[in-house]
């Protein structure tokens, strides 16, 4: 192939095909020029692929190409109604639909876990077992309190945001077996209701609770919420509703899985910014627990409110499990 006279013969195409590629607007006759000119670049590209040794040429003019190629199927841009939509919709539907399932798990967590301090608190001994005499000690005098300020507020706050959004995404991932969304609620349980009752059991509790309610309102129902929804997915898995097969029980929860997954990074992020700003802050307890109260009624308002919208527009209610 002589390549100078190719070039000399087909540059002119090249040059108007890259040029009708970067025009905002084509009227019709040149939308048929510029489809005309594409297919013959692709033909004329893989000649020159198979016989030219010259790399340069062949990336110039595959880059012609592929601007050509975009300009005819179309550049995706992020659409802000899909946004909007998740935002107002999806996600809050999501939460609505699966509302019977986070709200029974967060009552049981709840009522587990200030058993589990009052057992505690009453029986000193039990400290000792659970976590040993010196390590209570410690944990009362400056342990638990310094967890808060041992490292700097923003990397504290991204290990947060990551193990939350880690723990709520193996109890949406395991939910369709159950058994483990079970479990990682119950050390979650055993972890607060432990700590909670050493620290009551020593007369600190209004520092356990000064310290863990601004921000634990709002992470503790994130993550009820991703347990719920699991568990939601295994049940669909279980006993699949009449009008639907199994298959497609489970891959509608699993739809809102993926929704509530996204949406929570979201809510974790807030409160993992309340728990690394906002709960060692040296401000009175009463103003902590006042913000981490009203991101959580936010919360809670925002889920109902748009949830219910949700449900009133033709999407689904809640259903409550047998």
């Amino acid at each position: 192939m002589d390549l100078d006279a190719y070039v000399a013969e087909h540059g002119g195409e090249w040059r108007r095909l890259d040029q009708l590629s970067g025009r905002r607007r084509l009227t019709v006759d040149e939308v048929d020029e510029l489809v005309a000119l594409y297919q013959r670049a692709t033909t004329q590209l893989s000649m020159l692929r198979s016989r030219s040794p010259d790399p340069a040429l062949v990336g110039q003019l595959s880059q012609v190409v592929l601007r050509a190629r975009a300009r005819l199927t179309g550049r995706p841009r992020p659409s802000w109604a899909v946004v909007g939509r998740f935002v107002l919709v999806d996600f809050p539907g999501a939460v609505w639909r699966a509302a019977p399932w986070w709200c029974a798990v967060a009552t049981a967590f709840t009522l587990l876990t200030f058993t589990l301090i009052g057992f505690v608190a009453d029986n000193p001994e039990t400290a000792a077992a659970f976590v040993g005499e010196a390590e209570a000690a410690h944990l009362v005098e400056s342990g638990f309190a310094g967890y808060y300020t041992e490292f700097s507020a923003p990397t504290f706050a991204f290990h947060l945001w990551t193990h939350n959004a880690w723990l709520a995404a193996k109890c949406l991932a395991a939910g369709v077996l159950i058994v483990p969304v079970v479990y990682l609620l119950w050390q979650n349980v055993v972890n607060i209701g432990v700590v909670g009752g050493v620290m009551v059991g020593y007369g600190r509790g209004d520092v356990f609770f000064g310290l863990i309610t601004p921000h634990g309102l709002l992470e503790l129902t994130g993550v009820f919420v991703a347990a719920g929804v699991g568990l939601r997915l295994g049940w669909a898995w279980i006993a699949p509703p009449e009008q639907l097969t199994r298959g497609q029980a489970v891959a509608r929860s699993g739809r809102d899985g993926v929704v509530v997954a996204l949406g929570l990074v979201v809510v974790f992020a807030i409160s993992a910014v309340i728990e690394a700003f906002v709960t060692p802050a040296p401000v009175p307890t009463a103003l902590r627990i006042t913000v981490g109260a009203a991101a959580w009624l936010a919360f809670l308002t925002y889920v109902f409110v748009l949830g219910y919208r949700v449900r009133g527009e033709g999407g689904d209610a809640p259903a409550v499990p047998n």
